[in-house]
Formats: C-alpha cells, structure tokens, sequence
C-alpha cells in the first residue's frame, strides 16, 4: 500500500499550518519555502484541502492560510480523504470491487481487519499531536543560541 504524494504534501502543508500564527495565518509562499515543495504544486494541494473543508483564506489582503477548526478536531483520516477516496489494502476489501470468493475466503477477514486497523489509526491521530511533535523537532533542529 503506498500513499500519493499529494496526500503526503497535504498532511506536511496541514502541519505547517497548525503551527503557524493563527491570527495571520500562514503564507503559501512560506509553507512552499518550509516544505520543499512548488509553488505550483502547493496549489493543487491548497485547493484541495479547501475543498475538504479544512483550511480557508485569513480574511484581508495578502492573507495567509489557517484551519477551518482546531487542530484536535481535524484527524490523519481527514487529511487524507481530502486527496484520495478511501483506504483500501486490496481490492477485495473494496464494497464496490467483485470478487468470485467473496464470503467463501479466508483471506477476506484478514484483508478486512488489516484494513479496519489502519483506518482506526487515522482516524486516532490528531493535526494537534503531529504539529506538536514537529514543535519538539524544531526545537531539536535549531542553531544554538537562537530561541
């Protein structure tokens, strides 16, 4: 199981903007900067967390980015559901997918439960916790003498 690239820049812009001013909100060219990641593509990405309802412009000119709600309300499932339809391990796991076996497979049930972990797992970890453990990052990755 491998997950896009648009998800995994999704849920790096979402961090940067929960731990970015929540007054002034955060600038696009800055989370461009921060990430590594184009401006271009950054868009792509920002109207799609738009779409899901996640983030929205700060009011006023030059505005920059914030969260629609706080950072413990929003989850990984979240994140991702605003790039990508679902979390299916395989096919098979998949209600809509046809399967000659289906019901007659042992497989099924542990293709079922493996499924149901890892989306229990997204839906148990917060925008907060992730945003507050890049604080401690930061805090790690900083140059002596600067606080």
């Amino acid at each position: 199981m491998k997950f896009h690239t648009r998800t995994r820049y999704g849920l790096r812009t979402m961090i940067e903007i929960a731990a970015g001013d929540k007054d002034c909100g955060v600038y696009q060219k800055d989370i461009a900067q921060n990430q590594s990641i184009s401006v271009k593509y950054l868009d792509q990405i920002i109207n799609s967390l738009k779409v899901a309802g996640l983030i929205t412009n700060v009011k006023g000119k030059k505005s920059g980015y914030q969260l629609t709600r706080p950072a413990a309300q929003i989850t990984m499932l979240d994140i991702h559901n605003a790039f990508e339809f679902g979390i299916c391990v395989v096919d098979c796991t998949n209600k809509s997918f046809h399967c000659d076996k289906r019901g007659s497979c042992a497989a099924e049930d542990f293709w079922g439960n493996l499924n149901n972990k890892i989306i229990d797992h997204f839906r148990s970890v917060t925008l907060e916790e992730l945003a507050a453990e890049q604080k401690q990052i930061n805090l790690k990755h900083q140059p002596e003498g600067i606080s």
